[in-house]
């Protein structure tokens, strides 16, 4: 490609509201241009590079017995309401009505869709094990969408579906696609990890998230260095401190006037912030038959520990969370600052698994400016749910060794589902087995999003003076800059390395050579070749690869032939990036 006729241009700044390298590379260099709020157009280039990471996951999906199929991106509503998906997603669902007045879906993924085609394709077992997989858009209306697209509300995403007889099944190809998706990202350069997860939306027994390890990440990791286990801090686990047992002492009020906070009771009180119970209120959207109510969860967890608002969507099964107004929690008698669940009525109440553990906590007392000392659980309240509830800190002890934990902040990559029958049970998907008895359909999900991945990647490869790409998704192999005197016989020699097979971006362009050099770096393409006068007074082409400083020159009867060489030099080490690695469940 001749950059004269290329439908994009560099530029000297970044926009505005771009915070982090990867974003404004990818807009400098003409890669991405925005249309609107989490919306992205790829440019040629950056078409490119996702048209390579894209072919990079089709390999790996079939050599895993993986078939492409096309999936609609507008679904009926209806196959979403035999989930209860439909229901049970809140606004990040793009919901529309279509001329005739149907409820359709634009699909943020398609276990609905899968699950549609099993019931009407499979019916013994047969025909299975089976993986299906497609790379399709998605729009998920993210109400943050930010980092250009690391977080965005349309986006191409990898999505495969794995069907099975049994849970052995399901576990093998669970399995094959841990493997597989290490697989890809070291095939792209860039390092992950696997971590455990929460299953959200999508249901099931298990789940893995792939991080890109990075401090612009938004998910909080926790990790033992002791025996490994990682988790993401929304599912993450930990030892709990055992709780001091005591004699239970009578209740008793006492004044705390301008005493709002748990670092200010227990200063007040001269007791570690262990002994107190802090009260959160949170709205939750929970579903009740076909129908969206509110209702208003008091979590109760220990004052020296935080809660973990995903454990507590969970463990009441909320659509969305938000925090409670002071009208809404005064509603239930309770008062902001000095609230406890101590004789209150029409709220959802949920402690913490370590609070019946806890005696003589100090509470509110539902009163302004008082607390109540000595408040016991089972005596003076009661839980309708009593779970973990608690967020894992730095420093807390790992669920498996005990050994403290550190964190880490990553960026989502990709991640895998164990499904069970979550789907087949409710959309009828399915067979007969060997006995002739019907038997659900065993699911697995596992995706990957494609943007997203190419930012991490220009994440992960920059310097000061723009990207430096691998060479397995590189736009280009080779970017081919002609400078005065040396323009006829750089005509000839991209002809020549186009012909040899090679991608050649060909800076013909009437500009100086500061700016053709500044574009190249910051363009990021790995090998770079100036024919200018110099070199042609040397009888060659200079070389410089844009992971080096150091040039040299290369004859011009060889260039083709060292290209070669150089080429399958630079795949080999990536190639030899991918390994095997131990599953860890």
């Amino acid at each position: 490609m001749k950059m004269s006729h290329l439908f994009s241009q560099t530029l000297r700044d970044a926009p505005a509201d771009a915070e982090i390298a990867s974003h404004k590379l990818l807009v400098r260099a003409g890669f991405i241009r925005q249309l609107g709020a989490g919306i992205y157009t790829k440019m040629p280039m950056g078409k490119r590079v996702s048209d390579k990471i894209e072919q990079i996951i089709r390999e790996e999906m079939d050599a895993i017995g993986g078939q492409e199929l096309s999936m609609p991106v507008i679904n009926p509503a209806d196959i979403w309401k035999e989930t209860k998906r439909w229901y049970q997603i809140g606004s990040e669902m793009g919901r529309f009505t279509d001329r005739n007045g149907r409820d359709m879906v634009l699909a943020m993924t398609h276990e609905e869709v899968v699950g549609d085609l099993v019931r009407k394709e499979i019916h013994s077992y047969r025909q299975l094990p089976i993986l299906v997989y497609h790379l399709q858009t998605k729009w998920r209306d993210d109400p943050r969408p930010r980092a250009g697209l690391i977080r965005v509300r349309e986006f191409v995403m990898k999505d495969s579906y794995s069907l099975d007889v049994d849970e052995e099944g399901l576990d093998k190809q669970y399995r094959a696609h841990y493997q597989a998706y290490f697989n890809i990202f070291n095939r792209c350069n860039l390092p992950s990890a696997a971590v455990l997860a929460d299953v959200g939306m999508m249901g099931g027994s298990m789940s893995h998230e792939y991080m890109y390890l990075t401090p612009i990440g938004e998910d909080t990791l926790l990790i033992c260095d002791a025996c490994g286990y990682t988790a993401n801090r929304q599912i993450a686990l930990f030892q709990k401190p055992e709780a001091v047992k005591e004699e239970m002492k009578e209740k008793e009020k006492v004044a705390t006037p301008g005493v709002t906070s748990i670092e200010d009771l227990a200063k007040f009180l001269d007791i570690p912030a262990s002994k107190t119970a802090k009260a959160v209120f949170m709205m939750a959207t929970l579903m009740e038959g076909d129908e969206d109510v509110e209702k208003l969860v008091f979590a109760v967890v220990r004052g020296d520990m935080d809660v973990n608002e995903t454990k507590l969507a969970n463990a009441i099964k909320a659509k969305e969370l938000r925090p409670a107004h002071d009208e809404e929690i005064a509603a239930v008698g309770a008062v902001p600052g000095y609230a406890s669940p101590m004789g209150l009525k029409g709220v959802l109440v949920v402690v913490d698994d370590l609070i019946p553990a806890s005696n003589n906590l100090v509470a509110g007392a539902n009163e302004e400016g008082f607390h109540v000392l000595n408040v016991n659980y089972g005596r003076d309240f009661e839980a309708d749910i009593v779970t973990d509830l608690v967020v894992a800190e730095e420093g807390s002890a790992c669920p498996k060794c005990g050994e403290a934990m550190t964190t880490s902040r990553g960026v989502e990559i990709g991640n895998i589902f164990k499904l069970g029958t979550r789907y087949s049970d409710s959309l009828g998907c399915t067979f007969l087995d060997k006995d002739g008895k019907e038997k659900p359909v065993i699911m697995g999900s596992y995706g990957i999003g494609v943007g997203r991945l190419l930012a991490s990647i220009a994440e992960e490869h920059n310097d000061d003076y723009g990207l430096i790409w691998p060479i397995s998704v590189a736009p280009y192999h080779i970017h081919l800059v002609a400078l005065k005197g040396g323009e006829e016989q750089a005509d000839k020699l991209y002809q020549e390395l186009m012909d040899a097979g090679f991608e050649v971006l060909y800076d013909d362009r009437a500009e100086t050579p500061g700016v053709k050099f500044n574009d190249a770096d910051l363009i990021g393409v790995p090998i770079r070749l100036t024919v200018s006068k110099r070199s042609l007074e040397q009888d060659g082409v200079e070389l410089k690869l844009r992971l080096e400083k150091d040039r040299s020159v290369v004859a011009l009867a060889d260039v083709a032939a060292e290209m070669k060489t150089l080429k399958q030099q630079l795949e080999d080490e990536i190639k030899a990036k991918v390994v095997t690695v131990p599953f860890d469940a």
